[in-house]
């Protein structure tokens, strides 16, 4: 468990030792003593990604000074543009890994609140939505990003000794009392033109880009075993790291298999990239490479590589999902993340979908 005084503590301590001119000591001993924030395994999975990412960006390096490049042209500059798109997200990840769990949780917050805001734009609201959508971005979101933070050690100072597991409530806080909510407030403003649709625009938004990803940070709250009972000598925030790296190879990998060896479409009228052959050969691939980071979560090698078939098979029915979303809206970018690219949502739909599934895999088997 993460208490909020601990990871208060935690940032203090590390200002001590950075004032001091002193690296943190990321030894196994500190790993039993302190096994909730960052140690060896999650400078390692860091440094995988660092070096994956480099290689990556000089063949991109390499291949654009070719001079015969043709039809590859739109490609490489996809690839680039991806690429920055990496970058980028790694460096934001690791800003807010540094701010340890209250940083983690304002981060993906702030990550919810755009990705929710592109999801509004490019659907269709009216007048007497805005109401609805101040609570829906100043209320329920924070809120529920709140209840994460407090988790399963809420503060002393505001709760007293009292043992609360905030689980219970931001498990149900949008799926029922959100729901519930929206509708209510819409009929409130008295339009009633296209209410079902509004209030089912509304309502899904804020499932899937603040509730789903909630999940993400809340994996930081698990008191994580291994399946033979014995506990789990990690750090949760290497655990978070895993599952971003593994929807976002899932989606990768999924188009380079449907590129190989793509025949037979998911979806002809929602995605015409996506295939079966793609799913599936993505499916054997991530979970290897999730097999091999096995050391990097509470997880035996093979059930490494089951949880990243499982995280493929949400991360490319998310990617389908919001494909059908711009398809329906005719657009076909959420936004514009990074010049020439797709917006936040296009880049996290993946992580939306597999970060709720994840969880409670994970909690049900590993708590």
């Amino acid at each position: 468990m993460i208490p909020l005084q601990q990871a208060a503590d935690s940032i203090a301590e590390s200002a001590k030792q950075l004032a001091a001119g002193l690296a943190p000591d990321v030894t196994l001993a500190d790993e039993v003593n302190n096994p909730q924030w960052l140690t060896t395994r999650t400078f390692a999975l860091l440094a995988v990604i660092l070096v994956t990412l480099s290689i990556a960006t000089l063949i991109a390096v390499v291949m654009s000074r070719r001079e015969n490049l043709s039809a590859e042209a739109a490609m490489l500059q996809r690839f680039q543009h991806k690429l920055r798109v990496w970058w980028m997200m790694t460096a934001i990840l690791v800003i807010g890994f540094l701010l340890h769990f209250v940083g983690t949780v304002l981060l993906f917050g702030l990550v919810s609140f755009w990705a929710l805001r592109e999801f509004i734009t490019m659907t269709p609201t009216r007048r007497g939505d805005h109401r609805t959508l101040f609570w829906v971005f100043f209320v329920f979101l924070p809120l529920q990003y709140l209840l994460v933070l407090f988790g399963s050690s809420p503060p002393h100072w505001l709760f007293g000794d009292r043992h609360i597991d905030f689980y219970g409530l931001y498990s149900i806080f949008i799926p029922v009392y959100a729901s519930l909510f929206i509708p209510a407030r819409i009929a409130l403003s008295g339009d009633s033109k296209r209410f079902l649709e509004r209030s089912a625009i509304i309502q899904a938004g804020l499932l899937i880009c603040v509730y789903s990803l909630s999940y993400a940070p809340a994996l930081l709250d698990l008191d994580l075993r291994r399946t033979d009972g014995s506990a789990w000598v990690g750090s949760n925030l290497t655990l978070l790291i895993f599952m971003v790296l593994i929807a976002q190879l899932a989606s990768v990998l999924e188009r380079v298999w449907s590129r190989l060896a793509g025949r037979h479409l998911l979806a002809e009228k929602i995605n015409a990239s996506r295939t079966w052959e793609g799913l599936f050969g993505s499916m054997v691939t991530t979970g290897l490479i999730a097999a091999t980071l096995y050391w990097a979560t509470p997880f035996m090698p093979w059930e490494a590589g089951v949880m990243g078939a499982m995280v493929t098979v949400m991360a490319i029915a998310g990617t389908l999902t919001m494909s059908a979303i711009k398809r329906d809206r005719g657009v076909t970018d959420t936004g514009t993340l990074v010049q020439g690219h797709a917006g936040m949502l296009d880049q996290i739909d993946n992580v939306c979908f597999a970060a709720p599934v994840f969880y409670h895999l994970t909690r049900f088997f590993y708590t």
